[in-house]
């Protein structure tokens, strides 16, 4: 995640003390700020549901209202909690599928809470009613993350249903009223980046606290969505405009915490911004940014994922590849599998990395991205992310940079 309100207008924001190791910045008591961004334990998206009332043209694992799976029990599901609370996991995010389809979420969720670990849950908020609302707030869940992905019509196409917008509002409402944390997600495609200004009129109105907006990466039905993905121009004209939204809610006194979501590149854009504008906190920036270090501490470190049958996998994109199952192994045991090989890569990953990210002079701070990206696109876990927007002179890849990726076998047609 790239903090456009922390990094571009300077706001402490929740989650600091995880995503920077800046202590007294959200942390709860008994909670260790990590020294490193590489110590850190996996925040664990948890897809515990094939079931869905919805049927998204991009969701990622292909889940809907007909497609079985076989679930982990109740009790199998407990002890995962168990032994992810003893694996000291920040918290757990509970997705699906739609999770609320769950009969047995919110026994999980208690179970989750009991354990001393932080709760989430990613749902698509049109099963959130009052007493939902109130049942999530006296559960202690610590957030909720609702995804609505344009205005009215434009939202239902991409759900495949009429009215799903008008019900996420309501569900959006309901927790507001409850007292409950909630923010939303967004996918920003072809589809809907025409409707940013009308997103954040909405955010205004609604009063929303938290909003994150995803790039589009090609698992589940979203492999079939290539042709309404952002070309690299449209994505710079994209942040562009969230960053001038960003900057003009901090300056009218808004509280809203506004994020990028898979391409870390946006972090390395948005340095080069504060440097452009002559911006004096842009050294601040740059450190808060290698801190963190994008993607070399993000997939198979800083997040990892189990999915409707138990799986593992390196993050809740990378469903083809899988680590093991939490019915034969624990969680605990297969993420710490000193023989898996992709693992390995993710961990050290200058070891790894090919062509123009290898050289690349911001790779401290971005990390080559998403290499689930990479895999998809290139066949190559270790190629470059296709989603990196920036230009090979903006990178610093010189003339010899070229040469040395002809050299060495290298070179990968980036799509433009």
């Amino acid at each position: 995640m790239i903090n456009i309100s922390k990094l571009y207008c300077g706001q402490i924001t929740p989650g600091d003390w995880l995503r920077y190791g800046k202590k007294g910045s959200g942390e709860r008591q008994g909670e260790a700020v990590p020294a490193k961004a590489s110590q850190r334990r996996p925040i664990v998206v948890w897809n515990i549901t094939r079931m869905c009332n919805l049927q998204c043209v991009h969701c990622y694992n292909d889940s809907g209202p007909d497609k079985d799976c076989d679930e982990l029990s109740t009790g199998q599901a407990k002890a995962v909690i168990d032994d992810l609370a003893e694996f000291g996991v920040p918290s757990v995010l509970f997705s699906g599928g739609e999770p609320l389809m769950r009969n047995d979420l919110f026994e999980l969720i208690e179970h989750t809470v009991g354990r001393g670990l932080r709760a989430v849950i990613s749902t698509n908020g049109t099963l959130i009613s009052s007493d939902v609302a109130r049942n999530i707030q006296r559960l202690g869940v610590s957030y909720v993350g609702i995804s609505l992905d344009g205005i009215g019509p434009v939202n239902d196409r991409f759900r495949g249903v009429i009215g799903a917008f008008d019900r996420a509002v309501k569900g959006i409402r309901h927790c507001m009223e409850a007292g409950v944390r909630v923010g939303l997600r967004l996918t920003l495609t072809r589809r809907n980046v025409q409707d940013l200004e009308g997103l954040f009129d909405f955010f205004e109105a609604e009063g929303i606290e938290r909003v994150c907006f995803y790039h589009l990466v090609p698992s589940g039905r979203g492999a079939a969505m290539i042709g309404d993905d952002l070309s690299h121009a449209e994505c710079r004209e994209a942040i562009d405009r969230i960053l001038a939204k960003a900057r003009s809610f901090k300056q009218a006194g808004r509280k809203t915490d506004i994020l990028t979501v898979d391409n870390h590149v946006d972090g390395v854009y948005l340095y080069r911004k504060l440097l452009a504008e002559g911006d004096g906190r842009a050294e601040e920036v740059w450190k808060l940014l290698t801190w963190n270090g994008g993607g070399l501490y993000s997939s198979g470190v800083g997040i990892g994922c189990i999915d409707y049958e138990g799986r593992v996998h390196p993050d809740q994109f990378w469903w083809r590849y899988d680590l093991g199952s939490v019915r034969e192994r624990p969680f605990s045991e297969i993420w710490m599998d000193p023989d898996e090989s992709l693992l390995k890569g993710l961990r050290d990953r200058r070891s790894y990395i090919k062509g123009r990210c290898r050289l690349c002079k911001f790779f401290d701070a971005c990390g080559g991205s998403l290499r689930v990206r990479a895999d998809a696109h290139f066949g190559d876990p270790w190629a470059p992310d296709p989603a990196c927007y920036l230009s090979d002179d903006e990178i610093g890849l010189g003339r010899a940079g070229r040469q040395e990726l002809i050299d060495t076998g290298e070179v990968f047609k980036m799509p433009s």
